[in-house]
């Protein structure tokens, strides 16, 4: 069975890279300049569901750090934002996640938390990388309100894939989030 895990942890950190990678060479027309669909997310999302936090964090830093290879950027801003933004919003999500386990909200919301916090880790993170803490006040609030939609999206397809994935994925078909 830990192989099997491990395999499937592998194929879901394998299409993490490819989305990251495939979002960051194709620009998708938002109306803030940066701003993206965030669609590695879901597979992230999907890997706390499954498999828990620790799985949750490794794919979220080698999505990173992969990604911002096969993109060109690696040490660059756009890995630190990246790598910011990926660990704050796996921590939020994993937390999130207690409460849906629950039946207190649903995985939309909790993909939804997860990209305000994301948006947020990447602003700060800029803020603090260039010494523009304006960005805060400036760009933070543009960000929060496409995290909506988009967090809402991704949190949707999150929840379609994993009620499909369940069937294939090891017995119990969840993880506890630790």
């Amino acid at each position: 069975m830990q192989t099997k895990k491990m395999v499937n942890i592998a194929l879901l950190l394998t299409f993490a890279v490819v989305i990251h990678t495939v979002e960051a060479i194709i620009p998708v027309p938002l109306p803030v300049p940066g701003a993206k669909l965030g669609l590695a997310n879901i597979i992230t999302l999907l890997t706390l569901c499954f498999y828990g936090l620790g799985s949750g964090l490794t794919v979220a830093v080698l999505r990173s750090i992969l990604g911002s290879i096969f993109v060109g950027n690696f040490l660059g801003f756009g890995f630190f934002f990246s790598l910011a933004g990926g660990l704050l919003s796996t921590l939020v999500m994993a937390a999130f996640l207690r409460l849906e386990r629950r039946g207190k909200i649903s995985l939309v919301s909790v993909s939804i938390v997860g990209a305000v916090s994301h948006n947020t880790a990447q602003v700060v993170t800029a803020a603090l990388l260039i010494g523009n803490y304006y960005l805060i006040s400036m760009y933070l609030p543009l960000l929060l309100v496409l995290a909506l939609p988009t967090g809402f999206f991704t949190g949707l397809t999150a929840q379609y894939l994993q009620q499909t994935l369940q069937k294939v994925l090891p017995a119990g078909g969840t993880a506890e989030v630790r």
